[in-house]
């Protein structure tokens, strides 16, 4: 049996392209447009978001340490712009009211 070649092939993709590296490191980073202004979204694996816990501005509960989750800014906004959204919430953002609505025994924080 003759060994195994490890060549890429002539017709793929090649390796260290910009959208692999952004990929790679931080997720996906895109550009939207959302209430007349543009956003820059990137979409963070739940691995890089390890030992860390974010409040969702959508529904307003703790996005737990390691869940992969959506962070948005203002295209021209500094990091204290930063929002960190669950999925769900920044696909539904159009669909929500301008308050969020609490219960009685959530806690505010």
């Amino acid at each position: 049996m003759s060994p195994r070649r490890n060549r890429p092939n002539a017709g793929g993709s090649s390796f260290g392209s910009s959208e692999d590296e952004g990929r790679r490191y931080g997720g996906f980073q895109s550009t939207e447009s959302w209430q007349g202004e543009e956003w820059s979204v990137r979409h963070v694996a739940g691995a890089s978001a390890a030992g860390k816990t974010y409040r969702c501005p959508g529904c307003d509960q703790e996005i737990a340490s390691g869940v992969a989750h959506v962070v948005a800014w203002p295209q021209y906004g500094g990091v204290d712009d930063r929002r960190h959204w669950h999925k769900a919430c920044w696909n539904a953002k159009d669909r929500r009211t301008t308050k969020v609505q609490r219960s009685r025994n959530a806690p505010r924080y």
